[in-house]
């Protein structure tokens, strides 16, 4: 089996021997360049599996290297040795392009997984030398804003950096966040998804970073964190901006230190965890108002994806409600719905304020309501413009929450699921629990009462 071969590029020679050493014991070939002149001149007549670069030599900086191997050797990942916290320097490289970063005085546990890494984004680069989302992406739509949003993903799954996904509710940015965990070199470790506005704020140091028996009364046994279940793959923090103060700068030092302290611990725990965040409110406007602390999102918004709204891609819409028609058939055991013309425009002019989700529900709904398979207009129940306060287009007109202007997005397709839910429920009632009586009682057809009794949840 051919050795593969690494580039150390330092000017300190005690370092470059040390380096050589620790990762010829990896099994691995090791140049060595003592400035940034004879780096690039190593790296245009070598081949070499990966780069491990000091930020500081006599004629030049780390900074400039991986500009240049971004560029010219973009099979190459290239990583950056930081002084002990130069956290800011590191975030700089990782934008440049720099895969990944390591601190003085260099872990060997770290600088182990960091290599195998490398070697493993090496491999992938030369299989596929430019990441594409095609054929089966769970991202639908060939719109130019979706083509952007793939290129970006293309481009941040190489690297280590943090990513921060910003839109709105229901663009569907989980799906942008497993995109990128498998694209990358870290696809066969754990994708941990996380909604970080669901966990009470007492138990959310120990949901994140673990405890040990006996730290606190009902510790019973030793538990790992979310950052010790993601180790090796990724974390991905949703509505991030929901964390409360104490955890943000908790948060903070893990990403400096790459180490967790569970609760009642004596010693940090290294953790090996990639940073994905997302949120739908606006965190830079949370940071001038002090709600956010500043040095933690720079540190989670290295790069930054941001998912359009289903409004700025309109011609995905067709593709869309095909792809959901086709789940919502065959994860029902119904037949496969088709849309009528008049039903595709009006999908096709109407706003969407809750996205793709809103989309998908909408459509879920139409199936239960539509006749012989086709569905019309009146089957989408779509809210006017400007209606938030009103009942959908053939909906029966209900007592509405103590504030219905302030429904959008998904709060409005809650709204919509709790009048459904009381209207079955109530017909149930008054037929004494008789599907066949409260579907006619109700004015839909068996079938449709029977899917939403699924559907919500209705025992």
């Amino acid at each position: 089996m051919t050795r593969q071969t690494a580039l150390v590029v330092d000017d300190e020679p005690d370092i470059r021997e040390l380096l050589v050493l620790t990762l010829g014991r990896l099994g691995l070939l090791v140049d060595t360049a003592p400035n940034v002149t004879d780096a690039k001149k190593r790296l245009s007549e070598g081949h070499y599996a990966f780069c491990l670069t000091d930020m500081r030599m006599p004629d030049g900086t780390g900074l400039e290297l991986v500009e240049h191997v971004s560029a010219h050797h973009p099979n190459v990942p290239i990583a950056v040795i930081t002084a002990f916290g130069s956290v800011d320097t590191a975030v700089t490289a990782l934008k440049a392009g720099a895969f990944d970063f390591v601190s003085k005085p260099v872990d060997l546990a770290v600088l182990r997984r960091l290599v195998q890494s490398a070697l493993k984004l090496h491999e992938e680069r030369k299989a596929e030398p430019v990441a594409a989302a095609a054929g089966g992406s769970p991202l639908v739509g060939d719109s130019p804003a979706m083509d952007a949003v793939r290129a970006t993903i293309a481009k941040v799954a190489r690297s280590q950096a943090p990513v921060y996904i910003s839109g709105e509710s229901g663009v569907g940015k989980e799906v942008v966040a497993r995109l990128v965990h498998e694209s990358g070199p870290r696809a066969s470790g754990p994708f941990v998804p996380v909604n970080c506005g669901a966990i009470p704020g007492e138990l959310m140091e120990s949901e994140f970073f673990g405890h040990k028996k006996g730290s606190f009364t009902g510790a019973t046994a030793d538990k790992d964190g979310l950052f010790q279940a993601a180790n090796g793959g990724t974390l991905f923090l949703d509505e991030v901006a929901d964390l409360p103060m104490h955890m943000q700068v908790k948060l903070l030092r893990v990403i400096q230190e790459k180490a967790v302290r569970p609760i009642g611990a004596r010693q940090e725990v290294p953790v090996d965890v990639r940073i994905l965040s997302a949120t739908h409110k606006n965190l830079a406007r949370l940071v001038e108002q002090g709600a956010f602390r500043q040095d933690l999102f720079y540190r989670i918004n290295v790069i930054e994806v941001r998912v359009p709204p289903l409004r700025e891609r309109r011609t995905d819409i067709p593709q869309l409600a095909a792809r959901f028609l086709d789940r919502i058939a065959a994860d029902f055991g119904v037949e496969r719905a088709a849309l009528s013309p008049r039903a595709m425009a009006a999908l096709d002019q109407h706003d969407f304020p809750g996205n793709v989700r809103e989309l998908e529900n909408v459509l879920e709904r139409a199936v239960a309501l539509c006749e012989k398979g086709v569905i019309e207009v009146e089957d989408l129940r779509l809210m006017p413009k400007g209606a938030g306060n009103g009942a959908p287009s053939g909906m029966p007109a209900a007592a509405p929450p103590a504030d219905p202007t302030t429904l959008t997005g998904s709060g409005l397709v809650d709204y919509v699921e709790n009048l459904e839910r009381e209207a079955i429920v109530k017909a149930l009632q008054e037929t004494r629990y008789n599907k066949t009586a409260a579907a006619k009682k109700l004015g839909i057809t068996f079938r449709a009462l029977r899917y939403k009794l699924k559907k919500l949840g209705i025992e």
